[in-house]
C-alpha cells in the first residue's frame, strides 16, 4: 500500500471540510492524515490530506477531489520536491532524577519544553513523522501521559509551481 501526501487550495468557507472528509467516508477510503488552515489569502484555505491505497485508489482520489467545486487546486507532494513537517505535543511523567534526562533527549531532537509540573513535562516537537515516531519509541521508559499529533503539512519546494489566483 502506498502514501500519498496531497495538497489542496480549497474555498475559505464553511461545509469545505464536510464536503472534502464526505468524498472520503462515502467511497470507504479512509484519510491518514487532516491539516487545514487559512492561508496568506483569506478567501482560500490550505489543506493536507494523506491517504493510502494502491495507485488506482489513489489515481481515483485525485480525480474525484478535483471535481470538487470548493478545490481550486490540488499538488501531489513528492518526498524529493517538497517539505512536509508535523508537530508533536507529548506529557510524560517525570520524577526529579528523570527530568534531566528526558530533557537532555529532547535536546536532541531539538524539541522544546513548554511546560514544567511538579511531576509532569510538555514537550514540543516538530519534524518529518519519522524523527517524531523515533523520539516517541524512546520514551518506552517512561510514562506518557498525553500525546497529541497535528498531522503533517507541507509544501512543494521553490516556486514554479505556484498558483496565483
Amino acid at each position: 500500500m502506498k502514501k500519498r501526501v496531497l495538497s489542496l487550495l480549497v474555498d475559505n468557507t464553511s461545509g469545505v471540510l464536510s464536503r472534502v472528509a464526505g468524498l472520503f467516508s462515502r467511497r470507504g477510503y479512509n484519510i491518514e492524515s487532516l491539516t487545514v488552515g487559512e492561508t496568506a489569502d483569506p478567501r482560500y484555505s490550505r489543506m493536507t490530506v494523506v491517504v493510502g491505497g494502491d495507485e488506482q485508489i489513489l489515481e481515483q482520489i485525485t480525480k474525484q477531489l478535483a471535481k470538487l467545486v470548493d478545490v481550486v487546486d490540488i499538488k501531489v507532494l513528492q518526498p524529493d520536491t517538497s517539505v512536509s513537517r508535523e508537530l508533536v505535543l507529548v506529557k510524560i511523567r517525570v520524577e526529579g532524577e528523570q527530568r534531566q534526562s528526558v530533557i537532555t533527549m529532547a535536546d536532541v531532537f531539538r524539541g522544546k519544553v513548554v511546560d514544567v509540573g511538579s511531576d509532569s513535562l510538555i514537550i514540543e516537537l516538530t519534524g518529518q513523522q519519522s524523527k517524531l515516531d523515533a523520539f516517541i519509541r524512546l520514551l518506552k521508559d517512561y510514562e506518557i501521559l498525553e500525546l497529541a499529533r497535528t498531522g503533517i503539512t507541507g509544501l512543494s519546494r521553490g516556486s514554479d509551481d505556484v498558483r496565483y489566483l
